[in-house]
Parts: structure tokens; sequence; C-alpha cells
């Protein structure tokens, strides 16, 4: 495949994503990135944290060097710390022009970092995440995937409230993450004949109905469905010991039924390396596995290692994504 092109999307600008994308300008990579962002404000990040950056509206790929769409913001860039709701459309622009480019085929991926939900709202735009927004702006169905070097983990329900997980779970919304989940495992990742293990929802995986019915009621009629068509479905299986070492080997990924099920124990498998996938779009969308860390913008201290893990992982997903298509 030719060498990805991969549009980048900083995020908050008062937060770490600029700074981030500073560093990730000056890491060796073997594809190209550009930047959808304030030029002021990857300037102010390039100098509070010491690292010389260059800016063009051509392509290249020279340590600290950044091809950039200029997406300017309200006024001048916040201070680092301070988010600024006036900014929120320039934001939200931003990461709407990079997928339109990804959706036109000028570029091979979208690589994100982290965005201010509460900052976002405060400016008028409802935003509940990156992953919905980018899901109704190209019209499809998307799954969030969280995944590092131990563990791929995908969520049959992402940002709800506890009480409301089990109604969420039915069988016509578990068939559609587990469908878009074994076809990303194929056409992104290139594995022939992906096993996915999947999480009960109930402690112990239900205990046999004594601790809950959504097992048998639910998710064991949709695998077995789904068996029938012939995808390696193994559950469903009780979250406290579905992570062990020994049975993480015979898995691809594992589906969990709700976000604080699989992620804390992604995070703490490899947390800095950690990233966001958005299975199911029509282009590769991978972002940062962390937040905006407003306390810690401007001073030099925050890790690129997720971003970097972010765009390589981006681009080779793109590039299966090319050969498969060749």
């Amino acid at each position: 495949m030719h060498r990805p092109r991969l549009a980048l999307v900083p995020g908050e600008p008062a937060g770490i994503g600029p700074e981030l994308c500073v560093r990730l300008a000056h890491a060796p990579r073997d594809f190209d990135l550009v930047a959808f962002a304030d030029a002021r404000v990857l300037q102010a990040a390039a100098r509070a944290i010491g690292l010389p950056l260059t800016l063009a509206d051509a392509p290249g790929a020279r340590p600290g060097a950044l091809e950039l769409v200029d997406m300017p913001g309200a006024g001048d860039p916040p201070p680092f710390g301070q988010p600024d709701p006036r900014n929120a459309p320039a934001v939200i622009a931003a990461l709407h022009a990079a997928a339109d480019g990804c959706i036109a085929g000028r570029f091979d991926g979208l690589v994100t970092g982290p965005v201010h939900k509460a900052t976002i709202n405060d400016g008028g735009i409802a935003y509940t995440g990156t992953t919905e927004l980018l899901a109704a702006h190209a019209g499809c169905e998307v799954v969030m995937m969280l995944a590092n070097d131990v563990v791929r983990v995908a969520l049959a329900t992402t940002h709800l409230p506890l009480r409301a997980v089990a109604d969420a779970i039915t069988p016509h919304s578990l068939e559609r993450t587990l469908r878009i989940t074994a076809a990303a495992l194929r056409g992104d990742f290139g594995i022939e004949r992906p096993t996915i293990a999947v999480l009960g929802l109930n402690p112990h995986a239900g205990e046999a109905g004594h601790l809950g019915r959504e097992e048998i009621d639910v998710i064991e009629p949709v695998l077995a469905r789904l068996r029938g068509e012939g995808l390696q479905l193994v559950g469903p299986l009780p979250a406290d010991t579905a992570f062990l070492p020994a049975k993480l080997r015979g898995f691809d990924a594992i589906v969990a039924m709700y976000h604080d099920q699989g992620l804390p124990v992604l995070k703490y498998s490899g947390f800095e390396h950690a990233v966001n996938l958005t299975l199911g779009l029509p282009y590769p969308r991978v972002a940062v596995d962390h937040g905006t860390a407003l306390e810690l913008a401007g001073r030099g201290v925050a890790d690129p290692a997720s971003l970097i893990a972010a765009a390589r992982t981006c681009a080779r997903i793109a590039r299966v994504r090319g050969t498969m298509r060749a």
C-alpha cells in the first residue's frame, strides 16, 4: 500500500492534546499527518514544551513538521488548563472537516486527541462523545473498542448509568455489536477467523438464572444464532475470570456488557499504550485512551505514548484495509 495519510485532530485546545501532537510530529513514523487545528495553539504548545514545530500546507514527514489545515478558534488561544466554551464550534468543525476528508478518500484514517465534553456542551453544542459524533456524521452504527498489546475490549454499551445497562442490552443491540466487532477483527486486524469472548452481564454470568436472567433470555440465544452462521463466540463468561492470562491467549477480543466491566482491566494491563477505536466507520478512527488532563497542559510532562500508539495503530489498520481492497 501507499504511505498512509492520516488526519489528526488535537481536541481541546487548552488541554494536553496540542502538545501531544507536537511530540507526535517528532516521533519516527512511516505515515503522513495532516493536522486540523488552530496554528496558534500548536505553536504555543510547541513553545511551552520547548520543541520546534514547522507547520506547512504541503506534504512532508520530516521530524517536527506537520501539514496543517488551519482551524482558528475564537479569539486568542486559551491559557493552558482553562477551556473556553467559545472554542467549541472550532473543535467540532475540525472533527467534521477531518471526517469529511476521510469519507472523500483524501485521508486513510483519523487520529483524535481528547475533547473536553463539558466545554463543548457549555458552548451550546449537544455532545456525548466523539465516537457518537462520528457515527452520526457517517450515518452508520459503530462499536467502541479499546485495545493495547494485551487485550482488545469491545463494549456492548458505552456511556450509560449502570441502572440503564440491562435494559439497553437487547438481542438486536448485542447482535449488532458482535457482527461489527467480528467484521472489524477480520477487515481491520486481518484475523481470518476471530474468536470473541462474550461476558455475561451478572456476577458469575447469572449463576444459571439465580443471579439474573439476562444471560439465559438475551445473551445465550444471540450467541447460539450467530454461532450457527459461523462466528467463533465463547460465552457468556463470568467477567471475574475471563481476563486471566491463560484464557486471554485464546481470544482475539472480548465483548464486555458495560464500560466499567471491561475497561478497568484493560487500563490496568497497559494504560499508557492503550487506544480507543471506533469500529464500523467507513474509515479507521483511533483515539487516545485518556482525557484532556487540564492540570498537566503546558507543563511538558504529558506522556505522548497513547497518541503515538493511536497513530501507528491507525496507519496499520489503513494498510490492512488497503491490502484487502487490492
